[in-house]
This record gives structure tokens, sequence and C-alpha cells, in this order.
């Protein structure tokens, strides 16, 4: 049995842990840690755990928390893991961070995305970036996921594009100086901190976009897709908030190679995905009626693959949900590849529709 720590236990991804690891056959939640609401039970905060997990939250230099533990989950904002995750490494834990800090595979990789997002372009742990795995397994980029001692979980957005995107830039069907993401996110998509801007009457009925300067997931969509091509891939990135709770949907394009067929892009998008557990490929029959609701509460992404034959461009319709397969559910999977346990072990559930 693993044990577990979570950091960040009071924010959406934090609960989100607690309700996939407290059924985990596998794993026992032994410690959780929030800055604040400390000494309180996590029930207090999420009463649909009662009976289920009745840990309080303990302050990060708790006793408790400086335990040893097999894998500590940072459910934190950037700069927060890069702090502790050395000494939770030298305690013999395995890392996943749900952050930007292990994301990248170099200092100048990771100064980039920092600076998109207006923080201090140092890592705070560069001798960990060796040791870190890009959190997104189904890409198939790197070693074997039980040789890694710290994940860097990828981005909510990031997940929906790069399985959009991935078996066409890899296989070399589209251009890949050319693509974009249209990408509409529900409102947990900025966590649970209170803001102006998510208040509900600011959201009720309303949709907008923002960061059309640079929005920080294009970098590890960008590093991805070069390493899968192998050729500099460039995104045009749209992120736009609408108001539902949860939900990412991904309208992706790519300018067609002269002479790719419709059949040829479902063959090889059926191919790539053809082991994948948690990614099901339909075709555009599929798009009156398939959306967000079926994926919701799952870690499951669907795309809808097309080409619009006059204008030769690839279509992808991805969608996921943003607390799971963009976040919780994706750290699970990547904790379930480290330890070897089945992919999908605590996983398998189909979510909830409506």
């Amino acid at each position: 049995m693993k044990t577990v720590k979570i950091v960040g236990a009071g924010g959406y991804g934090g609960v989100g842990l607690m309700e996939l690891l407290s059924r985990h056959p596998e794993v026992e939640i032994k410690c959780l840690v929030a800055k604040d609401d400390v000494n309180k039970p996590a029930t207090e905060l999420y009463p649909h755990l009662r009976g289920i997990l009745d840990l309080e939250i303990v302050s990060p230099d708790a006793p408790e928390a400086q335990q040893d533990f097999d894998v500590v989950f940072f459910s934190t904002p950037d700069k927060v893991g890069m702090q502790f995750a050395a000494d939770e490494r030298k305690r013999g834990a395995r890392v996943i961070d749900f952050s930007g800090d292990f994301r990248f595979t170099s200092e100048d990789l990771y100064a980039e995305y920092a600076r998109r997002i207006r923080l201090d372009p140092a890592h705070g742990a560069p001798e960990l970036l060796p040791e870190t795995r890009y959190g997104l397994p189904e890409l198939g980029l790197g070693g074997s996921f039980e040789d890694a001692r710290v994940i860097g979980n990828p981005g909510c957005f990031a997940v929906s594009v790069l399985l959009g995107l991935a078996p066409a830039v890899k296989a070399g069907l589209v251009d890949p100086a050319h693509l974009i993401a249209d990408c509409k996110t529900g409102v947990s998509g900025a966590g649970k901190k209170p803001n102006p801007a998510f208040h509900f009457p600011a959201r009720h009925d309303h949709m907008n976009a923002y960061r059309l300067t640079g929005h920080q997931h294009v970098c590890e969509v960008e590093q991805n897709l070069t390493a899968l091509g192998g050729k500099e891939a460039v995104l045009t990135f749209t992120a736009q908030v609408v108001p539902a709770s949860r939900g990412i949907l991904s309208t992706l394009y790519g300018r067609l190679e002269s002479g790719v067929t419709l059949d040829q892009v479902l063959e090889t998008f059926r191919a790539f995905y053809e082991h994948a557990t948690f990614v099901e490929v339909f075709d555009r029959s599929a798009a009156t009626g398939l959306g967000t609701a079926h994926v919701r509460g799952s870690n499951r992404c669907f795309l809808i693959v097309d080409v619009d034959e006059r204008t030769g461009t690839l279509r992808v319709v991805s969608q996921i949900d943003n607390l799971m397969k963009g976040q919780a559910g994706s750290a699970v999977q990547n904790m379930n590849l480290l330890f070897g346990f089945p992919e999908d072990l605590g996983l398998a559930g189909l979510g909830s529709y409506p």
C-alpha cells in the first residue's frame, strides 16, 4: 500500500485527488496539507467526503507533514512545488506537481513559460529537471514512467490540444508551423479562490476571451509537438471562458499537406490511440450531440476528427473534463504508471451524464 500526501488539499485539484485516491485500492491518503483551513477536517470543506476521508488539514510545517511518503502531490500554484520537491525527493517520495514548475526540459524553456505569467524566470530547483517527466503518457515521449522521480502534470488546455494534434503532427500530415487552437473552458479552470470576474452575476450568460497576448500553456504545447514531429511547431491559441462549471472543448486546425485525405487522417488517429486507455476517436458523424457532458467526471478524452476538403484543413474537436483528464485524473494516471499499477486503476469510472 503506497502512502500519499496531498499539498494544496483545499482547492479543486486537491479535492479531485481526495475523491479518486480515497477509492484507489493500492494507496492510502495519510496527510492533507494547506496554508489555509489548517486544523479543519477535510469534510468541513467538502461534506460529500464525510465517512470516506476524515483527515484534518495540517500546515506545511506540521510534524505530520514531515514524514516519509511514497508519493507527494503538489496541487499548488507556480513556484511552490519547486521550493519543496527536493526535500520530498531526499525522503524518497515521488513527486507529481500540478503547476508549470516541472513541465519543461530545460531552464530556458521554463523561463519562457514564467515570463508569460510574470514570474521570476529563474527555476528554483534546476537540479531536478533531468529527472522529471512530462505527465501526458499518451504522447509516448521519453523513457519509462517507472524511471521518473518527478512528474510535471500537464496544463488542462495543453492536454486537450496535445491529444487533438499529436497524431497529425507526428505523422507529418499537417504543417506544424500553422496550427490553431480555439479553446473554451468552464469557470472551475480559474480555481477555487474568489474572483470578481467569476462572481455569479458577472459570469452567468457571459463568454469572453482572455490572455490574447500569450497563454502560458502554449509553451508546453509547442515544446511537445516539436519533439513529436521533429519540426518547430507554432500554435495560434485563443482561450475563452464559458458559463459552465467544468469541461474544455477545443476546436483545433492544421493546414494539411497536399494529398492527405480524411480516410488517411482517421486511420492515423486510430492507430496512434489504438492502445490508449482514455482516448476515443470519432468521425464527423459524432459532431451532432457529442460534447463535454459525455466526459464529465471521467479521465477520458473524446476526439472528433474531420477534414474540410474545400480548404484542405484538418479539424479536430477535443473534449475533456478540465478537473479530471485536465488535472486530478491525469495525476492519478501518472501515479499508476510510476508504481507499475494498471493505468486505469481507480479511474475506470465513466463519469456522470447528464
